[in-house]
């Protein structure tokens, strides 16, 4: 049975197991791909595995038609052209016909069988008379996809605030729930600008690092809890997590860091 690879395509960074034109290809290769949205280019992640496959939420399927040729990658380029004429064109066409939207991004699939249009938007829009004069426009098929704050992130970031590239612009699959008790528990910086990623949302990266903070902190005893230790007796007043070390307040008044290691005893408040 030929091995499936896994490719990694669109705007929006869509991944699914396909079928092979040939065997073997190089990790990040470019392909032409057959997908439910149309024919498409994409880029080889990897090999198709049981546990690869985990890791795909909502994976698309199809068919690797063949590695890009020195055709394909020109007609890439010349497609990436005509998706920033036809940015501008919906933007003049909706002023004209006093639509109120953002456009952020468009897709033109490699095939030409669909232009993809996402904006951001507080309210519902009649796209109808839009869509038929970008249709008569492009003579392609027009689809306009509302997206979120985060979405646009992912299509537009470039490089967040550690120098490296966006993680929902590289390796995200999902984008993960984040909230402030994530960042009070990893004593994070409470600054709204210190801790918003490129989208003004809370850093996914506080969620990356959540399973260790989570897995280290039931082995400590609770803030407020009375622990024994060789130094006395006494109440925890704060956690160090990763250190896993204690403030303890000891019953005499001295307030002393120790090792979750010297706790002898551990009794609820």
């Amino acid at each position: 049975m030929a091995t499936k690879w896994i490719v990694r395509h669109g705007a929006m960074r869509l991944m699914g197991e396909y079928d092979p034109a040939h065997s073997t290809y190089i990790k990040g290769a470019t392909v032409i791909i057959q997908t439910p949205r149309g024919q498409e280019s994409g880029e080889i992640l990897c090999e198709s595995t049981v546990e690869t496959l985990k890791w795909l939420v909502d994976a698309t399927t199809g068919t690797i038609v063949r590695e890009a040729t020195t055709q394909d990658t020109l007609r890439i380029a010349q497609n990436k052209k005509l998706e920033a004429k036809a940015l501008e064109t919906c933007g003049k066409i909706s002023e004209k016909r006093g639509i109120q939207l953002a456009m952020v991004d468009v897709e033109l699939l490699f095939g030409a069988e669909r232009l993809i249009f996402y904006y951001l938007s507080e309210s519902r829009i009649d796209f109808r008379d839009l869509v038929k004069d970008l249709a008569r426009e492009f003579q392609t098929r027009i689809e306009m996809r509302q997206i979120g704050i985060r979405d646009e992130a992912k299509l537009l970031a470039d490089y967040g605030d550690c120098g490296k590239p966006v993680c929902c612009n590289s390796h995200m699959i999902v984008m993960p729930p984040v909230s402030m008790k994530m960042a009070r528990m990893q004593k994070a910086s409470l600054d709204p600008a210190k801790i918003s990623g490129r989208c003004g949302r809370l850093k996914c990266c506080l969620r990356f690092e959540q399973d260790v903070y989570d897995h280290h902190q039931k082995d400590l005893p609770e803030v407020g809890s009375l622990v024994t230790t060789e130094k006395g007796k006494g109440r925890v007043l704060a956690q160090e997590i990763l250190s896993r070390r204690l403030l303890v307040e000891f019953e005499d008044g001295r307030r002393i860091s120790i090792m979750h290691s010297e706790v002898l005893n551990i009794s609820a408040n």
